[in-house]
């Protein structure tokens, strides 16, 4: 149609029904330009208004051989990644560029289209990111095959920073606040104690069950052993009503189960504990890759108090009272309390139980610890269960005699 319409102007001027100024301006064209189209067409005619590079092949197109690498690496071993990440990985490993467009025009015709399908989206308003590094963190989990057919599934527990997107996390057996308490510690312990902490309305934030009458009337309010530990760090809980409320948090799981199962996959993992070092080895590029420059300057993160112990806070608190035997019950295990100095025995006394992030399990009487035991070997850190390290046997060191009489009765 462009050159349809050259054709109707040039004739028009050639006729002398137009000026060569109106006609420049006609086809928004300078009059030196109208100048080289109307010599072209005064000496060939109208091929001479058709393009130079029509049907000639384009200059910057990828080789046939480049095209043919790309589409066996699709077959053999890059079908499942996304366009995006594909691209990345050409680029860095095989030292092939290739625009998105282009390549996605190469897995269409190889039939190997990305799979992560685009949703029809619901319109929503936008939230502003806060503005500076440390403001608000969002958390929550992905339960997802992530070693598919290797090993268990397992739940990916992050917190992201919602003005820069930086990421820590953990993975874990399943989702706890356990695990959301050992990232939250990590953050404090390296970068600082964050403003907010955005989640969801899980019990293991906020205890959401509805009071009783009698609870209201006496005043009691619910609470649960994280939101404990955040109020004593100053962390303020603010609680979503809908996954799309913190989708920060939500978009980070679905680049992760797209990219980093396939970093666990090339690194063979196949148990949690490799999971895991697999995990803080990828974190650090994830960040470079995707880390956004905050509105402003600074760090809102508060500095960790180094008078404070992570262990006294990062743990799990119960109170139970001592039996005249000096014995205390806590998950089925009755836990035996030695003699102190402080007291020549503890029957009838309340005392706070502490369960730790290490699995072990101390006893305090007045803010001062009195006893500590360690997890049995092979249970992991489960909150209100314990398995104590069972009572090693009685050694003895001569072998006793019996009587043929005794021999006998034995």
């Amino acid at each position: 149609m462009k050159e349809i319409k050259r054709l109707k102007i040039l004739t028009l001027i050639e006729h002398g029904n137009l000026t060569r100024i109106e006609g420049a301006q006609e086809l928004n064209i300078s009059e030196r330009q109208l100048y080289r189209i109307q010599k072209a067409y005064r000496e060939k005619g109208e091929q001479g208004l058709i393009h130079g590079n029509r049907g000639k092949p384009s200059h910057r197109r990828i080789s046939k051989q480049v095209q043919t690498k790309i589409e066996d690496l699709l077959d053999e071993k890059y079908a499942d990644y996304n366009t995006m990440h594909f691209q990345e990985i050409l680029s860095k490993t095989y030292k092939v560029e290739i625009s998105y467009s282009t390549l996605q025009d190469i897995r269409r015709k190889a039939k190997h289209p990305t799979p992560r399908a685009k949703k029809a989206r619901k319109h929503r308003g936008r939230r502003p990111r806060r503005p500076i590094y440390g403001m608000m963190l969002q958390a929550d989990a992905s339960i997802h095959p992530w070693l598919e057919d290797r090993g268990p599934k397992l739940a990916l527990i992050a917190l992201i920073d919602d003005a820069t997107n930086k990421v820590w996390g953990t993975f874990r057996a399943y989702e706890d606040a356990a695990g959301y308490l050992e990232v939250l510690q990590a953050v404090c312990l390296t970068t600082g104690i964050p403003m907010e902490l955005y989640t969801d309305k899980r019990n293991v934030f906020q205890d959401q069950r509805k009071l009783s009458i009698e609870e209201e009337l006496a005043g009691i309010e619910r609470t649960s052993h994280f939101k404990a530990i955040l109020d004593t760090l100053g962390v303020k809980l603010l609680q979503a009503n809908s996954p799309q409320a913190k989708g920060r948090v939500e978009r980070l799981f679905g680049t992760l189960q797209d990219r980093l199962v396939k970093v666990l996959r090339e690194a063979n993992a196949k148990t949690l504990e490799e999971a895991n070092q697999i995990l803080q080895m990828y974190l650090p590029e994830h960040n470079r890759r995707f880390m956004k420059k905050p509105a402003q300057e600074g760090s809102a993160f508060v500095p960790w108090p180094p008078e404070l112990a992570p262990d006294e806070l990062f743990c799990f608190r119960y109170f139970r009272k001592v039996r005249n035997d000096n014995t205390i019950s806590f998950s089925k295990a009755v836990l035996q309390i030695p003699p102190g100095k402080y007291r020549q025995h503890y029957a009838k006394a309340t005392v706070e139980l502490r369960q730790h992030l290490d699995c072990s399990l101390s006893v305090h009487y007045h803010d001062r610890q009195i006893a500590r035991f360690e997890q049995a070997e092979g249970f992991p850190l489960r909150i209100g269960k314990f398995v104590p390290i069972p009572d090693p046997p009685i050694e003895v060191d001569f072998i006793p005699e019996f009587s043929p009489v005794e021999m006998s009765e034995l």
